[in-house]
């Protein structure tokens, strides 16, 4: 089987799973692959500090100085977020900050462009875990996944599910930004297969963000019992009910206090 009938399998095998929903769910289905337009619902009755649960309190920049990984865990303590996510250097420092405090550490693996060996982000999981890391966000490599190499973007992500623990939570960063819908279904497929517990959208590096459209394919495509992560531009209590009634059940935010106060946040990672 060539590349193409391996990508046109996947692609079929998605549309077949979705093709057992109701008749109105199949046309939603149908849409969301074509053209990635679907309604996001309902959002949940939820008030702004109840969305803290969902939000992962993040601090990538490369610039960012120990005081601000101080403010990120006073900030994560104060709200109740579920968590923070840091690159893998900071993670021992967070983690002796949070430490008895129940907010999780998390760590990003491969970060940014998801392009470095599979050994590398292997090796980077073990030690994030070691550090204190009970959470993952892995980036696939991209230019492998659009090139059709499918067996390598899946032995990744496998590669790094087998250096975590049996409590570790693995989340994938697909990259919607650089991708086809096509493309999306795929990656979303692929982590599933992996065993990863989460797909999320994008790091922020590079450019656009989470939409209630992808939100709504990657929750088709991952059904109902695998976690989907919004991330990138999440900087308002509206967007983020927005994700939430769209499939995401947590989100990236660097605007985190911004939308648990009902305010417009800013920045980037």
């Amino acid at each position: 089987m060539d590349q193409k009938e391996l990508i046109d399998k996947i692609v079929a095998e998605v549309v077949g799973r979705l093709g057992a929903q109701s008749s109105a769910q199949r046309t939603g289905a149908g849409v969301a692959l074509a053209t990635g337009v679907v309604s996001a619902g309902l959002a949940p009755a939820l008030q702004p500090a109840e969305v803290a649960s969902y939000i992962d309190h993040t601090m990538l920049k490369p610039e960012a100085a120990t005081s601000a990984f101080d403010k990120l865990c006073q900030e994560a303590v104060q709200y109740r977020f579920q968590s923070v996510c840091v690159n893998s250097c900071r993670v021992a420092y967070v983690a002796r900050k949070l430490q008895g405090t129940g907010v999780k550490v998390c760590s990003v693996i491969g970060f940014p462009i998801g392009a470095m060996a599979t050994r590398s982000k292997a090796f980077e999981a073990r030690e994030a875990i070691a550090d204190g890391a009970v959470e993952l966000d892995m980036v696939i490599n991209v230019g492998l996944l659009k090139s059709g190499d499918l067996k390598y973007v899946e032995e990744d992500m496998r590669a790094v599910r087998r250096a975590t623990r049996a409590n570790t939570v693995l989340k994938v960063i697909i990259e919607t930004a650089l991708l086809t819908q096509d493309e999306k279904v795929i990656a979303c497929e692929l982590a599933k297969k992996a065993g990863a517990d989460f797909v999320k959208t994008c790091t922020g590096f590079a450019g656009g963000g989470a939409t209630v459209e992808d939100i709504a394919l990657m929750r088709r495509v991952v059904g109902p019992d695998m976690g989907v992560k919004a991330s990138g531009g999440v900087r308002s209590y509206r967007t983020a009910i927005a994700l939430i009634g769209a499939g995401a059940t947590r989100l990236g935010c660097v605007s985190s206090v911004a939308v648990v106060t009902n305010q417009e946040g800013s920045g980037s990672y």
